[in-house]
């Protein structure tokens, strides 16, 4: 049966964030930014001596063991963190919470594309400065008038990082609007926002628990800022859903935050692969932005992007590639372990003779 138009008309809509493939056979798995290492050791002791009696009771609604451990390890209070169900969660919040302005939210043109989406389906309006033929934020597109700012640091798909003082320069510039600094992949890069913290009550800055602490499958983020816009966040957050993260993410996420060492290692290893991953995509001939991600951003000038993801899909290597537009020569290629990676080339240098 179809609904009629008139039943329609008053049914809010949007165009939906497309993830990546999520295949269930065995493949090598490089398309969406997945860390190839497991959690930190306490995170699977967490799991294996939970209490399942536990769970027919709620969580906690302030998830504080994990809001006291990450407020730990930044060195900031407790009312300055907020977490949620992954960073989504908590970057959609974040733009129901602080986008309310008539004026535009201003975000780059190529970047993450679930803010067009929250945009659209809380009705925020929007402007998207386009990045320079570098792929690189310009930061005086951002002195205007505007209903806030979000950018990523590093940027996705681009894995450009850029450094504190260019984002102190956006966030100093626009002091009667909210800033927010998404940095999923900053672990991977370089000095957090997070310094600026105690100097700017208008910045917040997101993190997640998917890329550096190997937990996508767990659904954690968290926001730091100054106690009043997390007190907003938690107003709102308590309006509609006061349970929003299970037993089994409070216990692991703070296993995960106590094990520096371990979380260290990880990141380590990964930025070494990637650095030596950047090397064997020069020899081949590929060209891209410095990765400063858990991912390299590259193109071939002799070879079409659709076709090599095709190629590399029918041989199991997943990366991901997006139709048309600046980016239509880009894959998009997350760094996995060394020995996916040589599978990886070892598969290129044989299609590109």
């Amino acid at each position: 049966m179809t609904v009629r138009p008139e039943l329609m008309r008053n049914i809010r809509t949007t165009e939906p964030y497309v993830p990546g493939e999520q295949p269930q056979n065995k493949v090598i798995k490089l398309n969406t930014n997945e860390n190839p290492y497991p959690p930190a050791p306490g995170v699977e002791r967490a799991l294996r001596e939970m209490d399942a009696d536990r769970l027919r009771l709620y969580p906690d609604p302030a998830a504080e063991a994990l809001v006291k451990e990450l407020a730990d390890f930044y060195g900031v209070g407790e009312n300055q963190v907020f977490v949620g169900v992954g960073s989504d969660d908590v970057l959609s919040l974040c733009f129901l919470t602080f986008f309310n302005s008539d004026r535009p939210v201003l975000f780059p043109d190529i970047t993450y594309s679930f803010y067009k989406v929250w945009a659209d389906l809380y009705r925020i309006p929007y402007e998207c400065p386009a990045l320079d033929e570098d792929f690189r934020i310009r930061k005086e597109d951002y002195y205007r008038e505007n209903g806030g700012i979000i950018f990523p640091n590093p940027n996705a798909p681009t894995a450009i990082y850029e450094d504190l003082d260019f984002v102190e320069n956006i966030v100093s510039h626009n002091r009667n609007s909210i800033v927010i600094v998404d940095e999923a992949y900053v672990d991977f890069a370089g000095r957090s926002a997070m310094e600026l913290i105690g100097k700017y009550d208008n910045l917040i800055v997101v993190q997640t628990f998917s890329k550096a602490r190997s937990m996508a499958g767990m659904r954690i983020g968290y926001a730091v800022s100054n106690p009043d816009l997390i007190r907003c966040l938690n107003d709102v957050k308590y309006s509609f859903n006061s349970y929003t993260m299970s037993q089994a993410a409070i216990a692991c996420g703070v296993e995960a935050v106590r094990d520096r060492e371990y979380f260290e290692k990880n990141v380590r290893k990964i930025i070494e692969t990637r650095e030596w991953a950047k090397e064997e995509l020069r020899k081949l001939g590929f060209v891209f932005p410095d990765a400063k991600a858990n991912f390299i951003f590259a193109r071939h000038p002799r070879y079409d992007a659709g076709e090599l993801f095709r190629a590399l899909k029918d041989h199991d290597i997943y990366v991901r590639h997006w139709d048309g537009g600046r980016i239509g020569q880009y894959l998009r290629i997350t760094v996995g372990k060394r020995e996916e990676m040589e599978a990886l080339f070892s598969f290129l240098k044989s299609y590109l003779k």
